[in-house]
């Protein structure tokens, strides 16, 4: 019987080898945006990659079993031989559709987190202010300028405590943006001030720090700092009136008052030396001790610490119990505890201003301020 010809279609012929080099095609461009991913995907992934890399590239897995005690060697052969007889074709395939998921998580979790924020409240330049799941975030925004504190940052602050204390959240929390918690006062506050401006300005400036201290004095809620990275001046003496204080083991806490040739403030020179003892007060905030986040939280200042690599996941799954507990009893509860004290404290608050008003129009602040600034031009 005569062999019958096969007759395959020309178009068939044609869209296999065009599917052959989008494949090829979809692999070198996956290859290409796996460079540009910014977040590791970790282990497990990267050995899938790399196995389905290699059966793509040289077939099925045709290298030695290595050693027992070869772990990363033993991983990778074991990601490889798994994959069996997988065609190269499929095995390409696989890897840029991998590659593809990973583009696409990567681009969705960009795109959150560059779109507003879930509660978040409009009127904010320096700061980032949310509300959610009963807790009101305050965050220092201008991590540029390792968050220093400049005049429209105080206002803001003092804004959303406001807010903050008259709205539906059980407690709120303050932290920082970037590396830092806050730097403190932004000495840009004393940049460019006329001599005969210098008056006008050390008073304005102590009426607005004493009654953003004062917003702290008078918080009715639970107030929480999280401190994310360094603390410096202000940021540091209000945390004195803050309920809780949770560090990350990268924090440190500094206030070079003399240094700067000004005084303590935040009502500081109050509580400090009855938060940590006198010598220990003095050491800190007439000779600019700087303390690690071990040493704040053994003199009392902190009230725990967790290593950086968990710090915020730990701590705010326990911000989220705390949220979850009876709002007006915490309330009266914090009224009450502070009460006793309010009076003395905002009697303090004054004082400090006053003096650091005189300091502010002082030839030895004055001097201390411009020598700052030269050593930072020539930095």
């Amino acid at each position: 019987r005569p062999a019958q010809a096969v007759c395959v279609p020309a178009i068939h012929l044609h869209m296999t080898a065009a599917t052959m080099q989008v494949s090829q095609k979809d692999f070198q461009k996956a290859q290409e945006q796996l460079k540009l991913l910014k977040k590791d995907p970790g282990n497990e992934i990267k050995l899938k990659l790399y196995a389905l890399f290699k059966q793509a590239t040289e077939g099925p897995c045709n290298a030695p079993k290595p050693g027992m005690l070869d772990f990363v060697k033993k991983a990778k052969w074991d990601a490889w031989n798994s994959l069996g007889n997988l065609s190269q074709d499929d095995a390409r395939q696989k890897y840029a559709e991998l590659v593809s998921s990973l583009v696409s998580a990567e681009s969705t979790r960009q795109k959150k987190e560059a779109s507003p924020e879930e509660g978040r409240h409009d009127g904010y330049e320096t700061l980032i202010v949310t509300t959610k799941n009963n807790i009101t975030k305050i965050m220092f925004n201008r991590p540029d300028r390792k968050n220093a504190i400049n005049h429209q940052m105080y206002r803001e602050i003092i804004k959303a405590l406001e807010e903050a204390g008259k709205n539906d959240s059980t407690i709120a929390v303050i932290t920082g943006n970037g590396d830092y918690y806050s730097s403190g006062n932004d000495l840009n506050n004393f940049a460019n001030v006329q001599p005969g401006e210098m008056e006008k300005m050390a008073k304005d400036g102590a009426v607005l720090l004493k009654d953003f201290v004062g917003h702290f004095i008078d918080f009715p809620k639970p107030l929480i700092a999280v401190v994310n990275g360094p603390a410096i001046g202000i940021c540091v003496t209000v945390l004195g009136l803050c309920d809780l204080v949770y560090a990350s083991d990268r924090a440190t806490f500094h206030s070079p008052f003399s240094q700067l040739g000004q005084s303590p403030e935040g009502c500081s020179s109050y509580l400090f030396p009855k938060i940590m003892g006198v010598a220990k007060a003095s050491e800190m905030l007439l000779f600019n001790k700087k303390l690690t986040a071990a040493e704040a939280c053994a003199q009392g200042l902190v009230t725990e610490v967790f290593p950086d690599s968990s710090f915020q996941k730990e701590v705010w799954a326990r911000l989220e119990a705390y949220a979850s507990l009876p709002k007006n009893s915490l309330a009266v509860s914090k009224q009450l505890l502070r009460s006793m004290e309010k009076e003395k404290l905002h009697a303090v608050n004054s004082r400090e201003c006053e003096v650091l008003t005189e300091r502010w129009l002082s030839d030895e602040c004055i001097n201390a301020i411009v020598s700052f600034f030269q050593k930072k031009s020539k930095l």
